[in-house]
C-alpha cells in the first residue's frame, strides 16, 4: 500500500515550494472571483437585456436568481466529483463548461435561453465555492490555512460588490452594450480553466499518491499489488448521495447549530444581492447618477471587506495562543469572537445607509461611508461562522459544508425577486429599517452559541452516529 514517505515527504501538498503553492492558490481563488462577479454582473445588465428580448423586468430579474439558484445544486455533482477524481478536474471542467454557459446567455436571442444557460452556469460555478476550501485545505496546515481561507471569502464577496460598476460602464459604452458584460467573465472563465489545466498540479494527497503507485508499477513492470488507498475506493452512488444531499438535508433538520449559524450567514449573503437592487436606488434613482458611476460606490463595500480581513487575522494571534495554552486542542466557539463585532457593523451599516440615503438633500458620500461598515460586517459574520460550522462538524465537515451552500444559496436567490421592488416601494429608509432589524434579530446567535455551543455539540445525534460508526 503506497503512502508519504513520512511527513516530510517532499511529494505531499505541505511539502511544495512557496511559489507552487501561491501560484496554485492564486489560480483557484481568482476562479472563485470570477464565478461571484458572474453572479451579479447581470444586474447592471438588466435594463438594456430585457428592452433587446422584449420580456418584463421581473423576468429578467431571474438571471441573476437562477444562477445563484445554481449555487445550491452544483455541491452534489463537484463535491463528490473532487474527492473521486480529485480538485484539479472538477475545477477545470467547471470553469470550462461555465464559460460555455455565459457564451450562451451572451449570445442568447430570447429569455429561455438566458435563463436556461444562466441556471447551469451557477450549477458549474458552484465548483469553485465547494471545491476550492478543499485545496487550500490541501496545501496549509494548521498554521496557514486561516489566512489561505480568509483570502477565499474575501472572493467570494469583492466579485459581487465589483460587477455593478464594471458591468454599468460596459453597459454606457456604445460599443459594447450588454452582452459584453457577459462576453467578458466567459473570456476570464476560459483563460482561468486553461490555466488551471496547465499549471496546477492535483493537490488531494489520495491521487498524489495514485499518480505516485502508478510509477512505481511502471517502475516493477507492472507489478499489480502496488496499490494507492484511493484505486480500491469504489464509486457508490448511494455514498455520496447520502454524504452530499440526504445527510446534509438530515443535519439542517437535526442540528440546531447548523440551522441557526447557515441561517445567519444566509441574510448576510442575501443581503450582497439585495444590495445590488438598493445601491442603485439610492445612487442613480435618488441622486441621479448614470449606471456605472452609480456602481462606484460598491467599492466601499469592498473596501470595507478588505478591513475585515485584517480585524479577522488580527485575531489569530488570540486564536494561537489560546489553542497553545490548551494543548494544541481547538474548541470550535473560540472562531465565533469577530461576529460579535460583525454582527454590529452589518447591523448599524444598513440602518445609516436606509437613514441617509433615502433623500438627495444629504449628500451621497455619507450612504457611501456606510457600505465600509456593512462590507466589513458582512466578512466579520461570514468568514468566522463558516470555520466555526467546520470545526464544530470536523468528523461531517463535507457534509456540514454541503448543507451550508445549499441553505445560503437557496435563500440568496430569492432575494433579486423581491429587492428592487422592496427599495421602490418602501423607500430606502423603511426597506433598511426591515433589514436592519433582521439583522439585530441575529446578533445573539453567536452569543448563544459561544455559551451553549459546547453543551449542544455532546448533545448532537449526528455527531454522536459519527462517533459510534467510526468506533
Amino acid at each position: 500500500m503506497v503512502t508519504f514517505d513520512g511527513p516530510e515527504d517532499p511529494a505531499h501538498p505541505y511539502r511544495w515550494s512557496t511559489f507552487m503553492k501561491l501560484f496554485i492558490s492564486i489560480t483557484v481563488c481568482v476562479g472563485t472571483l470570477i464565478v461571484s462577479y458572474t453572479s451579479a454582473v447581470f444586474a447592471p445588465a438588466l435594463e438594456s437585456a430585457v428592452r433587446d428580448l422584449g420580456v418584463d423586468a421581473e423576468v429578467g430579474r431571474l438571471g441573476t436568481t437562477l444562477y445563484v439558484l445554481g449555487f445550491a445544486f452544483g455541491p452534489v455533482f463537484w463535491a463528490p466529483a473532487s474527492e473521486l477524481w480529485g480538485r484539479k478536474w472538477p475545477l477545470t471542467a467547471a470553469m470550462i463548461a461555465g464559460g460555455g454557459f455565459i457564451v450562451g446567455t451572451a449570445a442568447a436571442r430570447n429569455v429561455q435561453t438566458l435563463l436556461v444557460c444562466r441556471f447551469f452556469g451557477g450549477v458549474c460555478g458552484a465548483s469553485q465555492l465547494t471545491v476550492v476550501p478543499g485545496v487550500l485545505s490541501d496545501l496549509y496546515d494548521n498554521r496557514g490555512r486561516g489566512v489561505a481561507i480568509t483570502l477565499y471569502a474575501l472572493c467570494v464577496f469583492c466579485g459581487p460588490f465589483g460587477a455593478p460598476s464594471i458591468g454599468g460602464f460596459i453597459v454606457e459604452n456604445p460599443a459594447l452594450g450588454w452582452r459584453w458584460t457577459l462576453y467578458i467573465p466567459a473570456i476570464l472563465s476560459f483563460a482561468n480553466g486553461a490555466l488551471t489545466l496547465v499549471g496546477v498540479r492535483e493537490t488531494y494527497a489520495p491521487c498524489i499518491l495514485v499518480a505516485k503507485a502508478k510509477k512505481l508499477r511502471r517502475r516493477h513492470k507492472g507489478n499489480g499489488g502496488v496499490r494507492a488507498a484511493q484505486e480500491l475506493v469504489e464509486f457508490d452512488l448511494r455514498r455520496l448521495v447520502e454524504k452530499y444531499f440526504t445527510r446534509p438535508l438530515r443535519m439542517l433538520a437535526t442540528e440546531p447549530i447548523l440551522l441557526l449559524v447557515s441561517l445567519y450567514m444566509s441574510f448576510v449573503y442575501g443581503l450582497t444581492y439585495c444590495l445590488l437592487a438598493g445601491f442603485p436606488y439610492v445612487f442613480e434613482d435618488v441622486h441621479g447618477m448614470r449606471p456605472g458611476v452609480g456602481g462606484l460606490p460598491f467599492l466601499a463595500l469592498a473596501v470595507g471587506q478588505v478591513v475585515g480581513v485584517g480585524f479577522v487575522l488580527s485575531q489569530q494571534k488570540e486564536y494561537a495562543r489560546k489553542l497553545a495554552e490548551n494543548g494544541n486542542v481547538p474548541v470550535p466557539e473560540w472562531r465565533l469572537q469577530p461576529t460579535l463585532v460583525g454582527g454590529a457593523g452589518v447591523c448599524g451599516g444598513i440602518f445609516w445607509f436606509g437613514w441617509t440615503g433615502f433623500t438627495a438633500d444629504i449628500h451621497w458620500a455619507v450612504p457611501t461611508v456606510a457600505g465600509l461598515f456593512i462590507g466589513f460586517g458582512i466578512l466579520c459574520v461570514f468568514l468566522p461562522c463558516f470555520n466555526y460550522i467546520v470545526d464544530a462538524y470536523l468528523p461531517l465537515a463535507a457534509s456540514a459544508v454541503a448543507a451550508n451552500i445549499i441553505l445560503r444559496s437557496s435563500i440568496a436567490a430569492g432575494f433579486p425577486l423581491f429587492s428592487t421592488q422592496m427599495f421602490q416601494g418602501m423607500g430606502a429608509q423603511y426597506a433598511c429599517t426591515l433589514l436592519g432589524g433582521l439583522a439585530a434579530l441575529m446578533i445573539p446567535i453567536p452569543i448563544a452559541f459561544r455559551i451553549y455551543g459546547p453543551r449542544l455539540r455532546e448533545k448532537s445525534p449526528m455527531l454522536m452516529e459519527s462517533k459510534s460508526s467510526k468506533a
